[in-house]
């Protein structure tokens, strides 16, 4: 029992003597972890909200892709339906709308008119779709066919309507040479089929249930752009796509012969009030959901830098240029975000191990040297005490039992023991030299 004791006592000793070495290095650690993280960045909020199109549309039909991928890392993507892009546009361009994400048409707006929006990047093609009623073969070939014709230009917000009211217009035609109808969509296609218009923009994905139907309508005829290359000089934002022959339905041989067609592309566009984590979910959301490409879009070549009408955010061009950050590539998202977050407190971190870990070695050896060697002062003092004469042989036999008694209570770890064994011994030779001398006077 009393074996054990003596050694809990040790480990205790040792252990609150480590204690005031590495408690005072902790302290300050922690200050200075304290200090840095002034300086972190705020989390990323758990709901965003984006805008997205109509309730039918393509743009809806990816955000709910994206929400689900948001979902996952623990944040709500809030959809905005909206009447289309230039909608899109009013909502991400107005701060006090909180609203920072928005799908955008390319070309619906300009960088001068929205210097304070960027793009993370092209998604896939929006083909521009112009279909015509055709009886008889008198369709027309070409857009300035459409003078004086009823023409569906899409619904007021949209940025189909924008952008053919701006063809029309290249093609000398506006509210004065034709009747300009603000309708699109479904509602477009079934006013064309019921032949309440002659002609109808469509800006929407080759798959969509629209192209589809009117594709497959007798009396309706999909136009071609055989002047694609002269719109394309015109306009930079554009591609060339071919919709190739039986491409929509092979079965029914739809469309009948290649054609050639004008196309946008859709773009995440931002503000600079989105947190810099979530642009970077948002990039790898968007690799993930349109990396496979479609009808028009080879694999792997979206999303992608190009045809991008705002400039690009500043991480969208390190990711198109670099790949995924990182951490992103092999941690969770809330994983990779949280140590991003948190390497500016590395530097005070290295800042102050380093020394310290210099020091505290030398530190220690220092404090369990010490508690043997303080019985060294003592010890000398008594020695020159008994050399001079100037102590009894009684009371230095007492100081001698003072302090041999003492040391035998110093505990030290098993590799300082030898200091420790051979304080021990030098007592003993005091000791000795005391009976010694103690034995002469007596004889």
């Amino acid at each position: 029992m009393a074996e054990n004791g003596v050694k809990r006592r040790r480990m205790l000793q040792n252990l609150r003597a480590q204690a005031m070495i590495v408690g005072p290095v902790l302290i300050l650690v922690i200050a200075g972890f304290m200090f840095a993280y002034r300086f972190v960045g705020p989390a990323p909020p758990d709901r965003v909200t984006m805008a997205t199109g109509s309730s039918t549309g393509a743009y809806q039909a990816f955000g709910k892709i994206y929400a689900e991928r948001f979902r996952k890392e623990g944040i709500e993507l809030a959809l905005k339906s909206t009447g289309g892009s230039k909608d899109n546009l009013s909502l991400i361009g107005d701060p006090a709308k909180n609203v920072p994400i928005a799908f955008i048409q390319g070309g619906v707006s300009t960088r001068e008119l929205h210097p304070d929006l960027m793009s993370l990047g092209s998604v896939y093609f929006e083909p521009r779709w112009v279909f015509v009623r055709s009886t008889g073969g008198d369709a027309p070939q070409r857009l300035t066919g459409l003078a004086g014709k009823r023409i569906a230009v899409g619904g007021v917000g949209s940025g189909t309507r924008t952008v053919a009211r701006k063809l029309l217009a290249e093609n000398g035609i506006d509210s004065r040479t034709a009747t300009l109808v603000d309708l699109g969509g479904p509602a477009a296609a079934a006013a064309l089929k019921q032949g309440k218009i002659d002609a109808a923009f469509f800006i929407t994905s080759a798959t969509s249930n629209t192209v589809r139907d009117l594709i497959s309508a007798p009396g309706i005829r999909l136009t071609s752009f055989e002047r694609a290359e002269a719109y394309l000089r015109r306009h930079r934002y554009l591609s060339r796509v071919m919709l190739p022959k039986g491409s929509i339905d092979l079965a029914r041989n739809l469309p009948q012969q290649d054609v050639v067609l004008l196309a946008p592309t859709a773009t995440v566009v931002v503000n600079g009030d989105l947190h810099p984590a979530l642009v970077d979910l948002l990039l790898l959301t968007m690799q993930d959901a349109h990396r496979a490409g479609g009808l028009l879009e080879p694999p792997g070549d979206f999303p992608t830098a190009k045809y991008v009408t705002f400039p690009l955010e500043p991480a969208a061009r390190r990711f198109f240029e670099r790949g995924a950050p990182f951490l992103q590539r092999y941690l969770p998202f809330w994983a990779a975000n949280l140590i991003d977050r948190l390497k500016i407190m590395l530097l005070p971190l290295l800042t102050l191990l380093y020394p310290l870990f210099k020091i505290l070695p030398p530190m220690y050896n220092w404090r369990m040297r010490a508690r043997v060697d303080r019985w060294y002062k003592d010890l000398q003092a008594l020695d020159d005490s008994v050399r001079s004469g100037a102590i009894s042989n009684t009371d230095a036999k007492a100081e001698i039992d003072r302090i041999e008694l003492a040391v035998e209570h110093v505990t030290v770890p098993p590799s300082f023991a030898a200091s420790a064994y051979t304080l021990r011994l030098h007592i003993d030779f005091l000791r000795q030299r005391i009976d010694a001398e103690d034995g002469e006077t007596v004889g």
